[in-house]
């Protein structure tokens, strides 16, 4: 799924080509998902954004938002499949291979903007699996992260880098025993990182990601800290163009899992193993990160129940606020997938998964 660096690369397009324009013509299309559980609706969102001008755009992490001349203003989250295409830009931060992506609109559309300026610039969000969410917030543009969805989540490495300190992450990881990997994907605490993220940073840390995050040691936290930043700041840098990425990350290289006679390994020989812990995959090399203390698998079954007893407090806490569900989905899977499309007419709502043909830039 898109993360802090994709998200960072749309952002980057809605400032280019949409920010300054005011709105001539918005189609929604009835979604009680998308809308729906983000407490909106189609019509809603519509009516909001006819005629309105846009004057800025931001991000915290995997949200972003679009603030309007006047409130409400819109909060979205891609979720594992949502995306914003402008015509006749690059937006996607992968090639894609299928031509439907050339067409207009796009298949899976859930909101279209035609701004007023001749030529006319056209975007639109779009969806295949339904998990994004698109939302309405009424507040000050300056405020905007003081309100919910954003509130509830924690800070973005590149955007809060005065809170995202190291006498904050030491704070923060030492008040926590859970897989160090777990804490950095949880967005409550760091907004943006997702599994290629936490794995690429964990790996230039030289942390194993099963161990619990309070035995880390001082030196261990300062690293990570180094690396939160250096990973974050440099995909954010080059908006997510793996291409640009460096050659020696873990990144370039995990995509060959699973493809015939091609071993995971890195340019120096290190080789590249793949862990499933709570239904979630880590790509690892254990040659550098080696395990300095308990990890996930070694804990007592009185840890275990002390752990299953403070996630089932949080997650009813959860369960009260208006953001479990984006939480929730917030991690794409290691393997190259392209699933069958469901045959429907372009436009319409479909349930099914859906052939993105998205393939990396470096596996081409």
């Amino acid at each position: 799924m898109p993360e802090l660096a994709e998200v960072a690369r749309i952002v980057h397009f809605i400032r280019k080509h949409l920010v300054g324009k005011t709105l001539a013509n918005v189609q929604a299309q009835n979604d009680d998902i998308v809308y729906g559980k983000a407490g909106t609706s189609a019509a809603e969102f519509q009516k909001t954004m006819q005629g309105n001008k846009i004057v800025g755009a931001g991000q915290q992490g995997k949200y972003f938002w679009i603030t309007m001349s006047k409130p409400p203003h819109v909060v979205m989250h891609f979720g594992m499949t949502g995306w914003m295409k402008i015509k006749n830009a690059d937006t996607y931060y992968y090639r894609t291979t299928n031509a439907d992506d050339k067409d207009w609109p796009p298949k899976y559309w859930k909101f279209l903007l035609e701004t007023d300026e001749t030529p006319k610039t056209e975007a639109a969000f779009v969806d295949p699996r339904r998990l994004a969410r698109v939302r309405l917030v009424d507040c000050p543009a300056d405020d905007i992260r003081q309100y919910t969805p954003l509130k509830e989540n924690g800070p973005d490495p590149v955007t809060d880098k005065d809170i995202l300190t190291i006498e904050w992450l030491q704070d923060k990881i030492k008040s926590k025993k859970v897989p160090i990997k777990a804490l950095l994907l949880d967005q409550a605490n760091i907004s943006g990182i997702g599994n290629w993220m936490g794995d690429e940073i964990l790996y230039h840390a030289k942390i194993h990601p099963e161990q619990y995050s309070n035995t880390l040691t001082d030196e261990q936290i300062k690293q990570l800290h180094t690396s939160i930043d250096y990973v974050c700041t440099t995909s954010v840098g080059v908006l997510a163009d793996s291409e640009q990425f460096p050659e020696e990350w873990l990144f370039k290289h995990r995509w060959s899992k699973g493809k015939k006679n091609q071993p995971s390994v890195l340019p120096n020989g290190n080789k590249i193993v793949f862990l499933t812990v709570g239904g979630r995959t880590s790509a690892v090399v254990p040659s550098v990160q080696r395990k300095t203390g308990p990890v996930a698998k070694e804990i007592s079954d009185e840890d275990l129940e002390d752990v299953k007893e403070k996630k089932v407090a949080v997650n009813s806490k959860r369960k009260r606020t208006a953001v479990k569900e984006e939480d929730d989905d917030d991690d794409d899977k290691d393997e190259v997938v392209a699933p069958k499309r469901a045959a429907s007419r372009r436009g319409t709502r479909s349930t099914r998964s859906s052939t993105t043909g998205r393939v990396k830039k470096e596996r081409d």
